[in-house]
């Protein structure tokens, strides 16, 4: 028998093994598109614009959809109430993740977004809570309002290609001072740099456990000169940089706690329980809780803001008539010589709306990363295996039109109720599902709500201009990550009024 017959033989042997040893269904699977032989749904994988691409196949077959890459198994919920009933509901048995691959390479495991449930992923969310929950996130109203004043000081004095820095610098010292009780002076300041870096790195590598190595686990083990290799290359060349996001916050703060000079913060709470116990398990928990925080998925509070925030100016841009509604109402409310205070939110009813509709329209996480089913499990008549990965569509759920009018449409009037509006739900999808949720959800509403509460009072957020003085509206993409931000574009801001241009100018930062 000659060798190419005797490897054609192991190979049909193999897969007829592995068709017998799956999981026979107690009800039928999900619908979901028709599907090869062995390799199931590879063919037809979207390789970009994951999220709109589901959307049109649930569209098609229906809200729970099933897929299968040879024996990954994955369900797409295109529906919020769908995603309640399995994620929230059952949350016993959703709350694990699948194996992320491609970010274990990059050295990302111990932080909370990726730990499976468990003892470990429960003593981290305890700590998050405990520091960032809503009537926690209270306390840091002043410190989140003094780097306000500092964004909209830069906004007006930067550069229309530098708005989107200012933003990040806005979310990195909030973090930043209530994290590590450390505030950067410029923009070389080290823990700086390392939040953009990681920032940046994050909000381009791809959906989440959707790359080749989350496929094809072997890929990892192959040369790096081999086709097909270049996430597993790119997650090894990260793992360093990943490393420092660790150590080098948390070893820095070590440093100022024990010689009297760390100012209260998260890690001064977490550091003097260190010292009590000496554990370096404890230590390993509070690097991984702090490097959620600075940047670890969509359970960061860093990340998600500024990429809720490159959103808001594209909205804005696009849609000039919801900002300067957004200006009036300010005004009204808060009059002409101040800023808004945090005390103001309840009177500004539309400038709420408008927080709202971002994280509808183009939400930071639109696919929600993935949970993992611990069970058989029969949902509506449909059998959904053990280790299958559910994967929670938001920006699908986002443009549903049994929930949305027009809901491309960037229209925060919509959950105004009656007449002045159209009484439509606020979009609860964006801060994930079950217990999963995200732990920094407070904190984030309240930063994001003091940026566009000062930058709509006092600036008018306007288009650039070609050499021929037409207007160059940017166009309305954002990239795929892990979190996706709008894609970057110029812009100019400018002073609405004297008043405000007054106000600006005393701003010392």
């Amino acid at each position: 028998m000659g060798l190419s017959l005797l490897v054609a033989c192991a190979f049909c042997g193999g897969l007829v093994f592995w068709w017998t040893t799956q999981t026979k269904p107690k009800a039928p699977l999900p619908p979901g598109p028709p599907a090869d032989p062995v390799i199931g749904h590879l063919r037809i994988m979207p390789k970009e614009n994951t999220a709109e691409t589901f959307h049109e196949w649930t569209q098609k077959y229906g809200d729970v959809m099933f897929l299968r890459v040879f024996g990954r198994k994955m369900v797409v919920l295109g529906s919020f109430d769908k995603a309640q009933e399995l994620l929230d509901q059952r949350g016993s048995t959703y709350s694990c993740r699948p194996k992320f691959v491609f970010y274990e390479l990059m050295g990302w495991v111990p932080s909370l977004t990726f730990l499976q449930y468990g003892k470990q992923f429960l003593k981290h969310r305890k700590m998050m809570q405990q520091y960032f929950g809503r009537k926690e996130s209270l306390g840091f109203v002043g410190i989140i309002a003094e780097e306000n004043r500092s964004l909209l000081k830069h906004l007006m004095l930067s550069a229309p290609g530098n708005h989107f820095h200012d933003l990040h610098r806005y979310t990195t010292s909030n973090i930043l001072r209530i994290t590590f009780g450390h505030r950067p002076q410029s923009d070389d300041d080290v823990l700086f740099k390392l939040v953009n870096e990681v920032s940046h790195f994050m909000s381009n590598s791809g959906p989440p456990g959707n790359t080749p190595v989350d496929f094809f686990p072997w890929l990892t083990r192959l040369p790096s000169w081999f086709p097909g290799t270049y996430y597993a290359n790119l997650a090894r060349s990260s793992s360093g940089l990943i490393r420092e996001a660790y150590d080098y916050p948390v070893d820095t703060a070590r440093q100022r706690f024990n010689d009297g000079r760390l100012e209260e913060c998260f890690l001064s709470k977490h550091l003097s329980d260190l010292g009590s116990t000496g554990d370096p398990e404890h230590l390993e928990d509070v690097k991984g809780a702090s490097a959620t925080i600075l940047g670890a998925g969509d359970d960061t509070v860093c990340c998600t803001t500024y990429a809720t925030l490159t959103v808001f100016f594209m909205a804005m841009i696009l849609y000039p008539e919801c900002q300067s509604r957004a200006h009036e109402e300010i005004i009204s409310a808060v009059g002409k010589d101040r800023l808004p205070e945090y005390s103001d939110r309840g009177s500004l009813p539309y400038l709420e709306c408008i927080l709202q509709e971002i994280m509808r329209w183009h939400p930071v996480a639109p696919l929600g990363p993935p949970h993992r089913c611990l069970q058989d499990d029969v949902y509506k008549g449909m059998f959904i295996p053990k280790g299958t990965i559910v994967i929670p569509n938001l920006r699908g759920m986002g443009l549903d039109e049994r929930i949305y009018s027009n809901p491309r449409l960037f229209d925060p009037s919509r959950y105004l109720p009656a007449p002045a509006g159209k009484g439509e739900p606020r979009f609860e999808a964006a801060w994930g599902f079950g217990r999963r949720v995200c732990p920094g959800r407070y904190f984030a509403d309240i930063a994001l709500w003091h940026a566009m509460a000062g930058i709509l009072a006092t600036l008018e957020i306007c288009p650039m201009k070609d050499d021929q003085g037409n207007v160059i509206l940017p166009k309305e993409e954002c990239t795929e990550g892990l979190v996706s931000q709008a894609k970057p574009f110029d812009c100019e801001l400018r002073p609405r009024s004297e008043a405000a241009r007054r106000i600006l100018e005393q701003i010392e930062v």
